[in-house]
């Protein structure tokens, strides 16, 4: 039998994790990237692990996703740190994941195309054939995963922000992202704020460590954190109903300027005037690394979201899958990696006409998928947004006892459902 293909466009932790699956399951696996680098917003991010998060890690490891979780562990610069209203946090270095992830990828023989974009499908009835990309080639397919994310075009974050910041996903250089799921004739799902207006701010912004004071740095060397109290005309609480990560939406972060060592120094706020930050002790001279406009702005997400079954696959197109911001209102790196490797699973089982793999609700990973499924259907639930690591659904994993960090009674649990390892089955 020859071995079907797997194109998967966007290489974000969704298209990664989404590849490895789908390579495991034995498929000839593609990924099409628009910009020069792998993982997207994971070149920014760098929290891991932190609360109910620690607990889908290890499900997703257990269910036999465990490569990237692995390197995100062996890369951090810190381990099982506190800061606010999180507990047991790894921090992995962003200057060094990407050529690591690039590296593993290769090794697994997954092919990587950089900087073509795709702009459009071709679909024979509710199939997609091939994608078109922007130098006007044509990409033929078994299968389909859009990883494309929600981020951007320019334009959105013109319209629902304080303009282009230029950040991690830079447009402006490389296109802009187009929503493939879209052009293939279903309609696209927009998140909303708690005013009602589309889209949300990114979460954080960098600042270059070497422009911090010596005092700064060593902490966050040392310690991984780094807390200052904000002066009290400058507290905005405001600020918090603009963020995507409502896990950090708690007075602390407005209350104080709170920094994580990612490699840079991430601050925990979705933008800072650069005027006010100087003048705060240890920050006179400041600088914004990614987004560079990081005193007005950021970038606008959750604008482009496709309805799909618990499967991952996307209604309406019968082998079109989606994962990661694509597939619902999810935040962070961790959710990213759960939704693209079911994903990844489920593009070989879409082939071969096999029930797709639906993660019990008794697990984390199975529960985050569906109850975010079930509340992007009411209005209130597009104002929501889904993490392991906080706000509602963190709340709702305690109360229904899905949280835990004790790894041998998840893999009691999983072992029993008969799903141990199951993404290290070939299925062809």
């Amino acid at each position: 039998m020859v071995k079907p293909k797997v194109v998967i466009i966007g290489g974000g932790w969704a298209g990664c994790a989404a590849a490895i699956t789908a390579k495991k399951a034995g498929a000839n696996v593609v990924i099409y990237e628009r910009t020069d680098m792998l993982l997207g917003l994971g070149n920014v991010g760098g929290i891991m692990r932190n609360n109910g998060r620690y607990t889908a890690a290890e499900e997703n490891i257990l269910l036999g996703g465990n490569e990237l979780f692995e390197l995100c562990d062996e890369c951090s610069r810190h381990k099982n740190i506190e800061f606010p209203g999180h507990q047991h946090a790894n921090l992995y270095d962003v200057t060094i994941i990407e050529p690591k992830v690039r590296r593993l990828l290769q090794d697994k023989g997954i092919e990587l195309y950089f900087q073509y974009r795709a702009i459009d499908i071709i679909k024979e009835g509710n199939k997609i054939k091939a994608i078109q990309l922007q130098d006007q080639s044509t990409v033929y397919g078994d299968v389909f995963i859009e990883t494309t994310g929600s981020t951007g075009p320019m334009g959105n974050c013109l319209k629902y922000g304080n303009g282009c910041a230029m950040c991690i996903l830079r447009c402006p250089s490389f296109g802009p992202r187009v929503s493939l799921s879209h052009k293939a004739g279903v309609e696209d799902i927009l998140g909303q704020r708690a005013n009602g207006s589309f889209g949300a701010f990114s979460g954080s912004c960098k600042l270059n460590k070497d422009s911090l004071s010596e005092e700064i740095v060593d902490a966050l060397n040392s310690k991984g954190v780094y807390i200052l109290a904000v002066p009290k005309e400058d507290i905005n609480m405001d600020k918090l109903n603009m963020k995507v990560c409502q896990q950090y939406a708690l007075k602390e972060y407005a209350e104080n300027l709170i920094l994580l060592d990612t490699g840079h120094a991430k601050l925990m706020a979705p933008f800072y005037p650069l005027e006010k930050l100087r003048r705060l002790k240890g920050f006179e001279n400041a600088r914004f690394e990614d987004p560079y406009a990081g005193g007005v702005g950021n970038s606008i997400r959750y604008l482009s979201i496709a309805p799909r079954n618990n499967g991952m696959k996307v209604k309406g197109i019968d082998n079109l899958l989606c994962a990661g911001e694509k597939g619902g209102l999810f935040v962070g790196h961790t959710e990213a990696m759960v939704t693209g490797s079911l994903a990844g699973h489920n593009s070989i089982r879409v082939l071969l006409g096999m029930p797709l793999l639906e993660l019990p609700r008794n697990l984390a990973c199975g529960d985050l998928i569906a109850y975010a499924n079930e509340e992007i259907l009411k209005e209130e639930g597009l104002k929501r947004r889904y993490t392991f690591a906080g706000a509602d659904y963190f709340k709702r994993m305690k109360e229904l006892n899905l949280y835990t960090i004790d790894r041998t009674s998840l893999k009691n649990k999983i072992e029993r459902m008969n799903l141990l390892n199951i993404y290290n089955e070939k299925l062809v």
